[in-house]
């Protein structure tokens, strides 16, 4: 296994830096975007927090391993990290990978504070070792479906490529439709090709089509085929787990990327902290940050808050998470034990239903809030 060995933030000469480990996808088939956002946010809240003195006297290095949206190579990565004296372990966007990564963090006793990955069952036993700032998929798209029901869709197909995420989305839409008269018709997309998909969705009266599926292919392959669908005037294209909000999907020619609405968990405004963290954080990408580049922020934030309050020992550190009390970039971050939540869950980040607007593609719209 050839996994980049990246090291962010100062080591001090007698190796008395104190490491957190950071889960991140950089190299294909990850969501690199993401992946790039993410690390943005860790970096720069390494260097701030070094700024400002470290850790008790002691700098903070972040640890970094690409996980290349592969399970197996996150938990190799845990197990390395753990090996290297990590006192926490941060990041991950993508959820199947993350669910990997906080099983061997348990076993392993070492603390995961786990950035942006949603799905529901991040582990499969409560645990005491793992911590979420995301909030749980069964909240962000309930309020998903919240805003299609409100936007008058009651038919919805899904385009769905084979996952525990697509399929666990899938689940809890039709579960919050159905108890509000609405229909969610679901589209195999290892079988049927973007035309194809027109087809059925012409046939079977759809209002609104959600993409669960990769990004950029066969997403935007869907998306221009819908759109220059004749049959299709008016139907409503979405995408919550988030494809729009980053700068290659709004770069679309003839505006393709523009009115797909999809979640993103960031307030209304931004108070005086988000503000001048988006404002460095634009520096560094060069490009209007993610909300998962606030998520990366976050994470480093509130470890080291905990390490600098309880110190490195990694006991102490998962025993700490209900302790928790931090000002973050998106609101005042406290974890709780949420229902049917087996990991410490800040309850809840703030979420929204954003669109790009087009008539200009590098603006957002917020259409929901919950």
């Amino acid at each position: 296994m050839n996994t980049p060995q990246l090291h962010t933030g100062t080591e001090s000469a007698d190796g008395a830096s104190v490491r957190i480990g950071a889960l991140v996808p950089l190299s294909r088939p990850g969501w690199t975007d993401a992946g790039r956002h993410l690390l943005a946010g860790l970096e720069l809240a390494v260097r701030e927090v070094n700024d400002g003195g470290g850790i008790l006297g002691r700098p903070l290095e972040l640890v970094v391993r690409d996980t290349a949206a592969d399970p197996r190579r996150a938990e190799a990565a845990v197990d390395e990290l753990a090996g290297l004296g990590v006192a926490a372990l941060a990041g991950e966007y993508h959820s199947v990978v993350a669910r990997t990564a906080a099983a061997r963090a348990d076993a392993l006793g070492l603390p995961f504070l786990c950035s942006s990955a949603v799905l529901d069952a991040l582990t499969e036993r409560p645990t005491e070792w793992v911590a979420r700032l995301a909030p749980a998929q069964s909240h962000g798209w309930r309020i998903y479906a919240d805003f299609l029901l409100g936007a008058g869709h009651g038919r919805i197909a899904v385009a769905a490529d084979p996952s525990v995420y697509w399929e666990s989305g899938t689940r809890i839409l039709r579960e919050h439709l159905a108890q509000r008269g609405g229909t969610v018709i679901e589209l195999d997309m290892s079988a049927l090709t973007p035309e194809a998909v027109c087809d059925e969705l012409a046939a079977r009266r759809a209002t609104a089509l959600l993409l669960l599926v990769g990004h950029p292919e066969p997403a935007l392959s869907i998306v221009r085929s819908v759109r220059r669908d004749r049959r299709l005037p008016g139907l409503l294209i979405g995408a919550p787990a988030g494809q729009p909000e980053f700068a290659a999907w709004g770069s679309r020619p003839g505006g393709e990327g523009a009115a797909v609405p999809f979640l993103r968990y960031l307030p209304e405004e931004l108070g005086p902290l988000g503000a001048r963290v988006g404002t460095a954080l634009r520096e560094r990408l060069g490009e209007a940050p993610s909300f998962v580049a606030f998520e990366g922020y976050d994470t480093v934030a509130v470890l080291a808050d905990l390490l600098r309050s309880h110190g490195t020992d990694r006991d102490r550190t998962a025993a700490s998470w209900p302790l928790v009390d931090v000002e973050g970039t998106r609101g005042r971050i406290r974890f709780s034990r949420a229902p049917g939540i087996g990991v410490w869950q800040w309850a809840w980040p703030p979420v929204q239903v954003a669109d790009r607007d087009p008539a200009d593609p590098d603006r957002f719209r917020i259409l929901h809030t919950g």
